[in-house]
């Protein structure tokens, strides 16, 4: 029993690890590649990219309308708070909702609302050349915690959720994003030049980090227990866990 679960998880988990890989090998074609880059149609080939392994998933079992909706809603609720704290810098709480959606929903689910809600959002903030790597890192947001909290290694606990969302935030999305920011400033590819990016950030990446163990510390509780409830209720998403 113990192995058909493990198959189970690794099976749901793959999709989305596919589309990690899929969106890192773009991201490095779009930082290397010569000539003028295209910055809009490298994101959209991420979302598409992102979508597939879901979309792909979906069709092999009965696809439920209100699964689609749920996930929809969670990517306007993203949308609508990094637009509601627009005048603070890195003080966003996407981060937090991409984690509360890997947890409840898995790491599909939770590496498509990380993807699709950055590229949305950036419709109000700006279209620019870091969108792939912040869509990228968002979407690994949620993949991670989708598949730490399968194997028990994440507790749904506020303790839990805020130490993992302020370590990830600070450290796996401001890593990956640095790492952008070095690739296209056309500095040399160092480990010198990467801390230099690094450290220049810092302050942006505490205060996004911050920003994580807050939202999560306010709205994890709530948004898990009705999370909860509806998919029991309405037997949702049986099929990511």
């Amino acid at each position: 029993m113990q192995q058909k679960s493990e198959q189970k998880r690794l099976k749901t988990a793959l999709p989305a690890i596919f589309a990690a890989l899929v969106f890192l090998a773009v991201i490095l074609i779009g930082a290397n590649g010569t000539g003028e880059r295209k910055y809009f149609a490298v994101s959209l080939v991420l979302l598409v990219g992102s979508m597939l392994p879901f979309f792909i998933h979906f069709e092999r079992r009965r696809t439920q309308a209100r699964e689609l909706v749920t996930l929809s809603v969670l990517c306007a609720i993203a949308v609508a708070g990094r637009a509601a704290f627009y005048m603070i810098p890195q003080f966003k709480p996407v981060a937090a909702i991409v984690i509360i959606t890997g947890v409840c929903l898995g790491p599909q689910s939770g590496f498509l609302v990380g993807a699709v809600s950055l590229f949305v959002s950036n419709f109000f903030f700006g279209q620019g050349p870091n969108t792939p790597y912040q869509m990228f890192a968002f979407g690994l947001l949620g993949v991670l915690s989708g598949i730490l909290y399968n194997r028990g290694l994440l507790k749904s606990s506020r303790a839990s959720l805020c130490l993992f969302g302020g370590l990830s935030t600070l450290l796996l999305y401001g890593g990956i994003v640095n790492l952008g920011t070095l690739l296209l400033s056309g500095l040399p590819p160092t480990l010198s030049a990467y801390l230099m990016v690094c450290l220049t950030s810092l302050p942006f990446d505490l205060i996004h980090a911050a920003s994580s163990v807050f939202f999560l510390f306010v709205l994890a509780k709530p948004m898990i227990q009705k999370m909860e409830r509806m998919k029991t209720k309405y037997g949702l998403f049986s099929s990511e866990k």
